[in-house]
C-alpha cells in the first residue's frame, strides 16, 4: 500500500506543476486583460492571452470574483499601506490628500483596480474584506483632520466614496487623452472638503447602507456575466 501511495503521489505532481503554471499565466494574462479594460473584459479573452482553454480558467478560478480576489489582493493592500502611511503624518489635512491621491495613482494605473474601488462585490470575499480595513482607516483620517479643523464638519466618510467614485469616471474618459486630468479633479474636489468657503449643503450624505447598496448595483452588471 505505502509503495502505491508513492507512485500515486509521484504521479501527481506533475499536474500539480501544471496548474501552479496555468494559474499564474491566468493572473498574468488577467492583469493585463483587466488593467487595460476593466472588470468586465471578457474571460475568454483572458484565457486567450494566457494560452490555455477557458475550461482551465474556471477550474482554476470557478467565477470572476475568484479572479479578482487573487488578481487585485497586492493593489488592495497598496491603498491600505497608503492609508496607514497617512496615518502617522503629524499633518492631517496632508495625510488625506496622500491617501487620495495614492488612491488615484492606482486606479489611474490599472482600470480592474479603478473599476473594483467604485464598486462591492460581495461574492468577491477577500476584496471586500481588504477594502472595509482601509475604509476604517480612512474614517479615522477624516475625522482627524475635522478634529484639527482642516475639513468641514459636515463630511461623511461616504463623501469620500463619491469623490473616489467621481475620480474613476474622469480616469475611464480621459486616460487615453489627457492622463493627469484626474489629478485636477481631485484637487477641485478636495478644496470643496475645506472649511473656509463652504456652504450648506443641499441634502444629506449618503447612509453607509445606502452607499454599500450602490455599491453592488455598481458591480452587478460587470461581474453578473461569466
Amino acid at each position: 500500500m505505502s509503495g502505491m501511495s508513492s507512485t500515486a503521489a509521484d504521479a501527481t505532481r506533475p499536474l500539480r506543476r501544471d496548474a501552479r503554471r496555468n494559474r499564474d499565466l491566468l493572473l498574468t494574462a488577467a492583469r493585463t486583460v483587466f488593467a487595460s479594460r476593466g472588470l468586465d473584459a471578457p474571460l475568454e479573452e483572458v484565457a486567450r492571452q494566457a494560452a490555455v482553454s477557458i475550461g482551465t480558467l474556471y477550474r482554476r478560478f470557478p467565477t470572476r470574483e475568484d479572479l479578482i480576489d487573487a488578481l487585485f489582493a497586492d493593489r488592495l493592500a497598496a491603498a491600505c499601506d497608503a492609508a496607514r502611511q497617512a496615518a502617522d503624518m503629524p499633518d492631517s489635512w496632508a495625510a488625506l490628500v496622500h491617501y487620495l491621491t495614492r488612491v488615484g495613482e492606482l486606479q489611474a494605473d490599472d482600470l480592474g483596480f479603478n473599476d473594483l474601488v467604485g464598486m462591492s462585490l460581495p461574492r468577491a470575499q477577500a476584496a471586500e474584506a481588504s477594502k472595509r480595513r482601509s475604509a476604517e482607516l480612512v474614517a479615522r483620517l477624516l475625522r482627524r483632520a475635522q478634529d484639527d479643523g482642516v475639513v468641514r464638519p459636515d463630511v461623511e466618510p461616504e463623501d469620500l466614496t463619491l469623490l473616489i467614485w467621481g475620480t474613476a469616471q474622469v480616469i475611464r474618459a480621459t486616460r487615453d487623452i489627457a492622463p493627469d486630468t484626474w489629478r485636477r479633479y481631485q484637487a477641485l474636489m478636495l478644496d470643496a472638503l475645506r472649511p473656509g468657503a463652504a456652504h450648506d449643503l443641499p441634502c444629506p450624505a449618503l447612509t453607509p447602507d445606502q452607499a454599500q447598496q450602490a455599491m453592488i448595483a455598481l458591480g452587478r452588471p460587470r461581474c453578473s456575466r461569466s
